[in-house]
């Protein structure tokens, strides 16, 4: 079986796709072929990832977020455990 990180998963824990286990292994994200590290979620079968903007945040302290559609490759950057 191949290890695979999920088709969506997100960094807020008030979202039903966080999975901190996962998050804790390190998950790292390519969009259009260029790695990024300001993912808040992503979703490989839509083809989106939501990118933090900056260092603002809205009136409950989140992240401003921005939904940008690509190809998105998720990979795991530690070794399985």
């Amino acid at each position: 079986m191949e290890d695979a990180p999920p088709d969506r998963l997100a960094a807020d824990p008030k979202s039903p796709y966080y999975d901190a286990a996962l998050l804790e292994r390190g998950v790292g994200v390519r969009f259009k072929g260029v790695e990024k590290t300001n993912v808040m979620e992503y979703c490989v079968s839509e083809g989106w990832v939501r990118l933090s903007v900056g260092k603002g945040v809205d009136r409950t302290g989140a992240p401003l977020t921005v939904k940008v559609q690509g190809t998105v490759e998720p990979y795991f950057r530690g070794a399985p455990p």
